[in-house]
């Protein structure tokens, strides 16, 4: 079945179905009903070359339509989706957040001695729609020259229309749709060297995975919690990534202040950094079209050293508006953005940036090793 993504300057590319179709799009016979049905969201671009599990079950993409600009996708199949403790063991979470996949060609086969299943079937799963067939450089540039888009997937014959209406879905709090509901608290192996409270906005679980495998204690709470009615000691406060736009989850800022004023350390990767910035007195902004790869330089500005970086964020703090006492601490070498932020005399720091990877370079793992030792 055919279907096409329509973006909202009128732009319509048309592929092959490969994943979920809804039942009100096929009939018995196989074949199209007349009932029209779409899904709609901020269409985005990823280049990184490998990693599709890991960044389809990202939660950061929430209400992201992607654009993969490698050509081919699938040829390694899924690996298994099982958690432990609510853990996915491979994947970064227990569902895909993206709501449409574009790329250029889908990979029947699959080879890989960890793969369970193809990812046509792993989509229908998760009732992701996701179309193949498409010139998807082409469509980055466009995405590049005009920045991202709203857009929709539709059956291949409906026909854009001015009238229609597309939805934004940074108006909407992405957090509080993927942060837990509840508090848990997890487990490393053997006796806990420490004890952090994370503030989940839809964490990436490989950031819970490398706390775990260093000895932390990890007391799991939602993007919305009262720091101050937690009844557990903890050592520092981590804030997670996570989707949209930092200013409508503008309650995970007063767990921050929480922390601060009891002058805990604070550590927060991509989403976490931003919100660092909102709870200090700073501003973020949204960026033209994001960095979403795994293939971003970023300076350390106290050592020079260069380090690529895997990463996916829309938004970034502005280094004019920091506080004083803070400093931008890591910095795009593309295009001079903020990738890191820090605080001139106390033990609060934030990356833009992914140290834990999953998929990408993890050359600035040794981050989470600096803040454990502010916590044992």
């Amino acid at each position: 079945m055919k279907l096409k993504l329509i973006l909202k300057d009128g732009t319509e590319v048309t592929g092959e179905s490969f994943g979920y179709l809804p039942n009100s799009a096929k009939a018995s016979s196989g074949k199209p009903k007349k009932k029209n049905w779409f899904v709609d969201g901020e269409v985005v671009f990823n280049t990184g070359m490998v990693g599709y599990p890991e960044t389809f079950t990202d939660p950061s993409y929430r209400g992201q339509i992607l654009v993969l600009t490698y050509p081919l996708i699938g040829n390694y199949g899924v690996p298994t989706d099982a958690a432990l403790k609510n853990v996915s063991q491979m994947m970064e979470s227990r569902q895909i957040h993206l709501r449409g996949i574009i790329v250029s060609e889908y990979s029947e086969q699959y080879s890989h001695w960890q793969a369970k299943k193809s990812l046509a079937d792993f989509l229908k799963k998760h009732k992701i729609p996701a179309i193949q067939g498409v010139d998807t450089r082409a469509l980055t540039q466009k995405l590049r020259e005009h920045g991202v888009m709203l857009g929709k997937i539709v059956q291949a014959d409906v026909k854009f229309d001015k009238s229609m209406m597309f939805s934004d879905p940074n108006i909407s709090n992405l957090v509080a749709e993927v942060s837990p509901a509840k508090k848990d608290i997890l487990l490393p192996k053997g006796r806990p060297k420490c004890t952090v409270a994370l503030i989940d906005c839809g964490i990436k679980h490989n950031i819970i995975r490398n706390f775990l495998k260093r000895g932390v204690r990890v007391i799991r709470l939602p993007w919305n919690y009262d720091l101050r009615k937690l009844r557990e000691k903890y050592d520092g406060l981590f804030i997670s990534n996570g989707p949209g736009d930092p200013k409508v989850a503008i309650k995970s800022t007063e767990a921050i202040k929480v922390a601060m004023e009891e002058n805990k350390p604070v550590f927060g990767i991509c989403l976490g950094a931003q919100l660092l910035a909102l709870a200090v007195g700073g501003d973020t902004y949204k960026l033209k079209y994001g960095h979403r790869s795994a293939n971003q330089p970023c300076v350390d500005l106290e050592t020079g050293r260069c380090y690529i970086t895997s990463q996916n964020h829309g938004y970034a703090v502005n280094a004019k508006k920091l506080p004083k006492g803070w400093k931008v601490w890591f910095e795009n070498a593309n295009d001079g953005t903020t990738e890191g932020l820090k605080h001139k005399t106390k033990p609060w720091f934030a990356v833009q940036f992914h140290p834990e990877a999953s998929p990408g370079p993890e050359d600035p793992a040794y981050l989470f090793d600096d803040f454990v030792r502010l916590l044992a």
